[in-house]
Order: C-alpha cells, then sequence, then structure tokens
C-alpha cells in the first residue's frame, strides 16, 4: 500500500511548496485544482528546511500585498539551487516594472497575479520543464523524488476500511505498533491535550472540502512538532507531514540547504564554544560517492545526501540524543559527541551503527544504491580548539581509508595515531596469549518473549597495549594471516569453558556457546581434543553449544555432517553461526545435523528494511522453524527489529538492544539482578 501511495504521487501529482504569508489556502486551492500537491506555510522562518525536507522541486513564494523578496524568497535560493529546482515568483501587477530584479535574486519563473487557472498550470509546466532539464529528464526527476520519498512522512486514510496506511517512517517517529491501523490508535499516540485540535481540523477540512493543515507536538520529544498537510481523494483522506522546527535558528549560515543539517560554519563554532571540554567528534565519508553521480546524475545524487542525513539525524537521536549533527563538505558529515556519548566505546558504537545504516541499500526508481562508508574519531586534548580537533579526526579518516576493514579508527586523547599496522599485529598476536591480551566476554542471549538470561555467547576481544581494545574481526583476520588460528581458537575455547565453569549456582542452567573455526575442523583429532578440553574444565556437556561459522563448512559438507553428528551423540548442541553471509546455506539446512540456527546480523536487521528484505527473513526462519531447529538472531539493536522477529517466529536475540558482551564478573551481576 505504501508503495503504491508513493508511486502515485510521483507519478500523477507533483509536489508544489508555497510560502504565502497571505493566500496560503487559496494559493493551496489552486495548485491542486491545477494538479499539483500543494505543501504550503505562512511563515517564512524555516522555510528552506520545510522545502528541503518536502518532495517539492518547484516552490511558489508569494510576495504580493508588500511581501519582501529580501525576507520570503532570498533565503530558498540556495535551496532552490541546491536541488535542481526551480523557484516561481507571484507578484501584484504594480510590481511587475519589477521582474528582471526578482529573476536576479533568484527566481527562474514569475506570474502576475491574483492568476486564474490556466495561468498557474502554464507557469508550473514551465517550472517543472527547467527541473526536467536541469536534473537529466524526467525519468531523473521521478527517480530523485522517490529516493526523497523513502524517508517522506504521510498517511493515507481509507474510507472503505476505515484504516489509516501509514509510511514507514511516520510510524517510527510516532511509535506506532504497524503501518495500517485504526484512526483512534494514531491519536492515542498524540498528547493528549492536542486530541481535540486534531479532530476538529480534520472535521473542518471535509466540511469545507479544500485542503488544511494540522500541527501536534510529539509525546516526550518537547519543542518538536509535526505538520500535516491534508488534501481529499476519492477514497478518503490523504496528508504529507513534515517537522516543523519552531526553535530552530534564523541564521541561514547555521543550516545546509541540500541536506538540512548544520553547516560546517555553525559545526566549528559549535566546536568553538566546546572548547576545553570534553567532546568527540565522528568524521564519516561515503565512499565513491562520485561514481554514483556519473551513473544517476547530480539530481539524484542531491537527494540521495539528503536520505543518507536523514538516516543519520535517526540513528543518532536513538543512541546519543542531543547531539550535534553536520555536513561539513561534499559527501563528508560530523556528529559531535558529549557527555557519556562522547566515550570511545560509546562513539565507536555509534560509528559501527552509522556505517550500517548508510550501507543499507537505497532505492531510485528500479534501482538498489549501495554505498560504503568510513568513519575517523578524534576525541578532544585540553589545547585543542576546532581546527584542531577537526584535523585529528581527519587523520583519523585518512587511517581508516587506508587500512580496511571495519572502516573506524580513533585518535583518542592520549594517543597520535591508531591506523593499525597489519605487520606489527602478526608479531604482536605471538606474544598477546603469553601477556593475557586477548579476553573473553559473553554475550547475553535471551527469548524473544521474556527478558530472563537464557545463554551467552562467549567472544574474543584483543587488548592491544598500543591500539586499544580491537574487534574480534580484526583479531581473527590477524590469526589467518599469521597461520596462528589454531592456537588462537584453542586458547580461546579454554578460557571461555574455564571462566563458565567457575560461575556460582545461580547461573548453573545458563547455556555457552563457543565458536569454532574452520581450521578446528580440518584438524583429524579435533572432536576427542574439544570433549577433553569440555571434560577437563568441569562445565557440562548438555548446556555447551558449538556454534560453527557458515565459511568453516563449505568445503567438505559430508565431513561436516558427520562431524556434527558426532558431536551431538557426545550430549553437545550444535548451531549454525552467521547464517546468511555464506554460499551453501539451503544445503547446509538440507544436509546437517543441527539444534539452533543462527541468523546474521545483517540479516536480522534487514527485517525493518523494504517488504523484500522481510520476505528474506521470514522465508529462512520458516524454513528453519519447518526442520525443527531453535532460530537465534544476532545483532538486534532496536524494539522494532525485536518484534517483527518474533512475529515471525525466532526464538531468541542477542545484540545492543539488551545488552553487548560483558566480562564474567558483570554477567555474574546482570543475571543475580534478575533473580
Amino acid at each position: 500500500m505504501n508503495r503504491v501511495i508513493g508511486d502515485q504521487s510521483a507519478d500523477t501529482q507533483r509536489s508544489l511548496f508555497i510560502l504565502s504569508p497571505g493566500d496560503r489556502d487559496g494559493l493551496s486551492e489552486a495548485a491542486q485544482r491545477a494538479g499539483w500537491r500543494p505543501i504550503s506555510a505562512r511563515r517564512a522562518k524555516d522555510a528552506p528546511q520545510r522545502f528541503l525536507h518536502s518532495e517539492a522541486q518547484v516552490a511558489l513564494v508569494d510576495l504580493r500585498n508588500g511581501g519582501s523578496a529580501a525576507e520570503l524568497l532570498a533565503p530558498l535560493v540556495p535551496a532552490m539551487e541546491a536541488g535542481g529546482g526551480a523557484l516561481l515568483a507571484l507578484l501584484d501587477p504594480a510590481d511587475e516594472v519589477h521582474a528582471p530584479a526578482i529573476m536576479a535574486a533568484g527566481a527562474t519563473h514569475y506570474l502576475v497575479g491574483p492568476p486564474g487557472d490556466a495561468a498557474l498550470r502554464g507557469a508550473l509546466a514551465s517550472a517543472h520543464r527547467l527541473v526536467e532539464r536541469v536534473g537529466g529528464g524526467a525519468q531523473d526527476s521521478r527517480r530523485a523524488q522517490r529516493i526523497r520519498r523513502g524517508d517522506a512522512l504521510y498517511w493515507e486514510w481509507n474510507r472503505k476500511s476505515g484504516l489509516l496506511t501509514l509510511s514507514d517512517n511516520l510510524v517510527r517517529q510516532l511509535d506506532l505498533p504497524a503501518s495500517r491501523v485504526q484512526p483512534a490508535t494514531l491519536l492515542r499516540h498524540l498528547p493528549r491535550t492536542e486530541r481535540r485540535g486534531v479532530l476538529a481540523s480534520l472535521r473542518a477540512m471535509r466540511r469545507a472540502g479544500r485542503p488544511a493543515a494540522l500541527a501536534h507536538a510529539l509525546p516526550d520529544r518537547p519543542g518538536l512538532r509535526l505538520v500535516h498537510h491534508l488534501r481529499l481523494l476519492d477514497s478518503g483522506v490523504a496528508a504529507d507531514v513534515e517537522w516543523l522546527s519552531e526553535g530552530a535558528e534564523g541564521d541561514a549560515a547555521s543550516r545546509d540547504y541540500l541536506t538540512g543539517l548544520r553547516s560546517r560554519h555553525a559545526a566549528l563554532d559549535w566546536l568553538d564554544r566546546r572548547s576545553g571540554l570534553a567532546t568527540t567528534i565522528l568524521l564519516l565519508s561515503i565512499s565513491q560517492f562520485d561514481r554514483m553521480n556519473a551513473a544517476y546524475g547530480q539530481v539524484v545524487g542531491d537527494a540521495l545526501l539528503g536520505r543518507i542525513a536523514r538516516r543519520i539525524e535517526r540513528m543518532v537521536d536513538d543512541v546519543a540524543p542531543g547531539s550535534m549533527v553536520a555536513r561539513i563538505a561534499g559527501t563528508e558529515f560530523l556528529v559531535g559527541l558529549i557527555g557519556e556519548a562522547a566515550g570511545s566505546d560509546r562513539a565507536t558504537f555509534l560509528a559501527r551503527q552509522l556505517i550500517g545504516v548508510i550501507g543499507r541499500p537505497f532505492s531510485a526508481g528500479d534501482h538498489l544504491i549501495r554505498l560504503t562508508t568510513r568513519c575517523g574519531i578524534a576525541q578532544s586534548r585540553m589545547e585543542d580548539d576546532a581546527t584542531a580537533l577537526l584535523r585529528r579526526a581527519g587523520t583519523a579518516l585518512a587511517d581508516a581509508r587506508q587500512a580496511g576493514g571495519e572502516g573506524i579508527r580513533i585518535l583518542s586523547a592520549e594517543r597520535q595515531s591508531r591506523q593499525v599496522d597489519g605487520d606489527r599485529l602478526e608479531t604482536d598476536l605471538r606474544l598477546a596469549l603469553d601477556r593475557g591480551e586477548i579476553g573473553i566476554v559473553f554475550q547475553p542471549q535471551y527469548p524473544v518473549d521474556a527478558e530472563k538470561i537464557i545463554g551467552v555467547e562467549a567472544l574474543a576481544r584483543w587488548n592491544h597495549p598500543h591500539y586499544g581494545p580491537l574487534s574480534a574481526g580484526i583479531l581473527f583476520a590477524t590469526a589467518e594471516r599469521s597461520d596462528y588460528m589454531l592456537p588462537l581458537s584453542a586458547h580461546i575455547q579454554a578460557a571461555a569453558l574455564r571462566q563458565a565453569a567457575a560461575w556460582p549456582r545461580a547461573l548453573s542452567d545458563l547455556r555457552l556457546s563457543i565458536n569454532v573455526t574452520a581450521a578446528d575442523i580440518a584438524q583429524p583429532g579435533f572432536m576427542k581434543s574439544l570433549l577433553g578440553l569440555v571434560d577437563a574444565s568441569g562445565f557440562p556437556r548438555s548446556r555447551l553449544t558449538v556454534e560453527i561459522t557458515e565459511s568453516g563448512l563449505i568445503e567438505d559438507v559430508a565431513s561436516a555432517s558427520a562431524l556434527l553428528t558426532a558431536l551431538r551423540a557426545e550430549g553437545l548442541a550444535v548451531a549454525i553461526d552467521d547464517f546468511g553471509t555464506g554460499y551453501s546455506s539451503l544445503a547446509y539446512l538440507k544436509s546437517l545435523p543441527l539444534d539452533y540456527l543462527k541468523i546474521d546480523s545483517g540479516l536480522a536487521q534487514d527485517i525493518t528494511g523494504t517488504a523484500r528484505d522481510r520476505i528474506v527473513v521470514r522465508g529462512v526462519i520458516h524454513m528453519a522453524k519447518s526442520l525443527g531447529l531453535k532460530v537465534i538472531a544476532e545483532g538486534v539493536e532496536t524494539e522494532q527489529q525485536l518484534a517483527l522477529l518474533s512475529r515471525e517466529g525466532c526464538d531468541f536475540y542477542q545484540g545492543f538492544l539488551r545488552s553487548a558482551g560483558v566480562p564474567s564478573a558483570e554477567l555474574i551481576n546482570l543475571v543475580l539482578a534478575e533473580g
């Protein structure tokens, strides 16, 4: 339904942004008669941001009745030019003599009013032709609108069904349970004091039979308001929704007109005001964006930057609310963190989330666009000014671009550089075990319908003396390069079993999952060695799950099947880890004796993506359940992901929504707190 609504608005009804202090409703009605969808405003304040956040590529500015071009027209010009749009100025007949000056100020068309329907229709058609020429044709223009609409806010009420159908983004913003709901459900998610006014506006619009608008605050988010631009359809009522920021700054230089984020100038001012205070900045860079521009055109590229900005804003709002977000140049974005969010762990977590959310595909008509992102993180020093801190973040970003891996590098307040030297890591790894640098953390696993920890997965962390904490991905990649995988794997398994065996009675029901690598499986005496390790530790076989990654099975499914059968006969449970990342997944489900299927974090997070993403995840879960397997989802980060996974039949989950990996002592405290 959402797709149908979006396609209709793209192909049969173009969007028009109207700024008119004195005749907003009349112009909106005229625009609708001309076949356009009006998104209108009376106040010049915030008009550039509202224009950017709308889907409109044409703006109509009413300069009649003494309207000031400096106040009404000029602020919209940079936003219009950045997006390749058109700007139509509406003049009094007596002011037509000033038309050349108005055009020189940035308008692309003008019209003398009050305009008749035919004159308005012709002027808008001319403006739209300019948009198509600038944007490379109608197809590119529609594709750009579809990109913008992917993060748009809108709803439609169907008179026959009595249901509201809302865009996915509006569902998230209002914390609604589904995209199709009763109108009463939407009202219950609005502040109680606003409900009567919303109902009155809807009734008044239906009686008058013409477009109208209503605005309301958001529960638990003071200072933020949404405005709904209502229009009548044959089937019911529809609304285009946008943010109405009452407290936005009036200084045009504080905003980036292409994305609506803070500008580089505003970011530097913010950093200067933070001088001497604990601050961390994330500098994000979108890779190879110029190739995307060459393939799809600048209009699509500009629209895509707007969608990237919205994804960044939402993620920062979820993880570190109150942080500063800016576009500082081209495809570089800056996030400024303060307070608890400025800690290295929290900043790194946010960086991973941002890289992940930007990496999810963007739709451009019939095409999917995938982007990669690098991130440099810099923590402030007492002597840092804004320029110095930004320069250090740039150094970290350059390191991230060169080093590969997960694409994140940190310049802490104490260190000059965190770029990882691969050769040094290989050398240091051989000493790391003796030095006690390889530690174990346990990530809790929960049932989807309860909050009690039922098991944990043992994960490795390398606390490097120079680079600080390094992820398991870097650790195992280094081990593979240095042919040190077998000693490392044995150390991790033994350490996890030893710590788990020492847990107090309160943890006696917890299952432990340990990872087994491809190199382990290839060893002729692997099963005997593993069982000896388990029994020597004293940890019960009945509570142990062996997780084997898909890459460890690809070469010889038959041998893997025999090994897993033997392990299960000895009392261990068996799971496939990271399911969905390999190339023989269906063959594994058919051929291997398993107890659990662990869905890869990327696949689990896709369940909140497109309808096609949800179909894939649903299919994996249903296949596993039909084979009698329990399903565990990794990397669950939001309540929405959890709710959808639960609805599809997932049994257990782990992820940052509930807990990162924690040391054994902290795990014990978590379990004791539950009891």
